[in-house]
């Protein structure tokens, strides 16, 4: 994976100057944690929901909407400015992004209603959609060359980790704090303006392009090999992300539905459960090829299906979460397979680009799946819809795994760097 020498930065409120190797481990760090708090704020919400409901009287289609508006604005920022911090440069793009990051986190606190609950959302989408692609660039300009595929790895784990953290300190917080839906996201507030500060005393690690920004437009650049590997995975990725959508905005009614006297908590957990999984999942096959992750994971959404269906039918809860756990295993294998096959050996110039595909597919699956689970849910109840859900993700991931099965058959697996 080639490497960048920073340039020079411009000066900053600390004083800080080009930084050496050990600054460049704490930049390093500083855009892992910047991930994975944006993930974290982003899941923040799951154990609120029906907080929300109870208190507004919400349907189960306004909060997949509510869900979805935040991943329909991410899209659409990866779209337009997914490129901008190849132009611009990490630093300024990150700067603006945390900023607007806090002030979402605000609107959050002080929603009194679905309306303003969407419009925060919307913005939180703008805000995370515009980080996510310059901070993961930041991470692949800061690899070391000596621990080769360290970067691809930590983009694919700190977002999940940061997923799992946000609902397991947003339960903590719905079962301690005298105001949940305030306290998490006050909390969330100042760590993004501490994050900030903290880039504004770090180097730029990426070259500026010459020439007047261009205006904002729906684009995506991948070059043809990370093109061809994200292609491949691209089915696998779809059914986990649909899946991760489905626990994340329905997981605590599923919860209600199985075990209607089980703890309000329970709801929340179970999306922890399959995003904590995937974490450890990631780091467990961080020395695996990524085709075979990727294969593995795909057929693992299978059996994960199945489980959580049979929760449905008098297995009960822990089926639910023996399910959550499978399809976050499957979760990890793939997303952590995926990226690492679609971002080998890529230049420079193509880093944020790339990376801005990758998530404008993952979060596209996210979002459009689960609003028409909500909608269904509306007419067809929650259990039918769960069903339909299970059995289309499954089928997408087993033609994922015969996807890349007969590329492994016909070439040699694109090679991904490994973390030592």
């Amino acid at each position: 994976m080639s490497t960048v020498t920073p340039r020079a930065p411009a000066p900053c409120p600390c004083g800080a100057a080009r930084p050496r190797p050990a600054n460049r481990a704490a930049s390093f760090a500083l855009n892992a944690s910047i991930l994975a708090a944006l993930l974290a704020a982003s899941s923040a919400p799951t154990p609120l929901y029906p907080l929300y409901q109870d208190r507004w009287q919400l349907s189960a289609l306004t909060v997949t909407v509510v869900f979805s508006a935040y991943a329909l604005a991410l899209l659409m920022t990866l779209l337009t400015t997914g490129t901008l911090s190849d132009r611009l440069g990490r630093r300024p793009v990150l700067v603006a992004a945390l900023i607007l990051e806090a002030v979402a986190m605000v609107f959050l606190a002080s929603a009194d209603g679905a309306a303003v609950l969407i419009a925060a959302r919307v913005l939180q989408g703008v805000a995370t959609g515009a980080a996510t692609s310059a901070a993961g660039a930041a991470l692949l300009d800061l690899d070391d060359p000596l621990r080769p595929g360290r970067a691809a790895l930590t983009n694919s784990i700190a977002p999940v980790a940061g997923m799992a953290a946000g609902v397991l300190a947003a339960t903590l917080l719905v079962r301690l704090a005298p105001a949940p839906t305030v306290t998490v996201y006050a909390l969330l507030a100042a760590g993004f303006a501490v994050q900030a500060i903290a880039v504004l005393c770090t180097a730029e690690t990426a070259r500026p392009r010459r020439g007047a920004p261009r205006p904002p437009r729906p684009r995506l650049g991948v070059p043809p090999r990370a093109r061809r590997a994200l292609l491949t995975a691209g089915t696998g990725v779809v059914a986990i992300w649909a899946l991760g959508g489905f626990y994340s905005s329905l997981g605590p009614a599923l919860v209600r539905l199985v075990a209607p006297g089980a703890p309000r908590a329970a709801g929340g957990m179970v999306f922890f459960t399959l995003s904590a999984t995937a974490a450890l999942t990631v780091w467990a096959l961080r020395h695996t090829a990524p085709a075979v992750a990727a294969t593995g994971g795909s057929l693992a959404v299978v059996p994960a299906a199945a489980l959580t269906l049979s929760g449905l039918h008098g297995a009960g809860l822990p089926a639910v979460y023996g399910g959550a756990a499978l399809a976050g295993a499957a979760f990890g294998a793939v997303s952590q397979g995926a990226l690492r096959m679609t971002l080998a050996s890529l230049d420079e110039r193509d880093r944020a680009a790339t990376l801005a595909a990758y998530y404008v597919l993952s979060y596209l699956s996210m979002s459009l799946p689960a609003i028409a689970a909500g909608a269904a849910t509306e007419h067809y109840g929650l259990r039918g819809t769960s069903h339909v859900y299970a059995v289309a993700a499954a089928l997408l991931a087993v033609a994922a795994g015969a996807a890349l099965a007969a590329t492994r058959r016909t070439a040699s697996p694109t090679a991904g760097g490994h973390s030592r």
